[in-house]
């Protein structure tokens, strides 16, 4: 018995769970679900390249490249 399947399928259960609560609060429809996290990830984008930026060079020993702007 390996326990090693088990924490695989719970964690594509998880994910399964969050895109149907993405979906049912977007009032079903999945392109404004797609279209809502989208935004999430635009936004933590905007807000980590500030935290980034406010985090000196010599604290982060040179960690932090700039970000990569996104094809469009």
């Amino acid at each position: 018995m390996s326990a090693e399947p088990e924490p695989i399928a719970s964690a594509a259960d998880d994910l399964e769970a969050a895109a149907d609560q993405a979906i049912a609060a977007c009032g079903g429809d999945p392109r404004e679900a797609v279209t809502a996290l989208l935004i999430a990830v635009d936004f933590l984008e905007a807000e980590a390249n500030e935290l980034r930026a406010a985090v000196s060079k010599g604290y982060s020993r040179g960690r932090h490249a700039a970000q990569r702007d996104r094809k469009e």
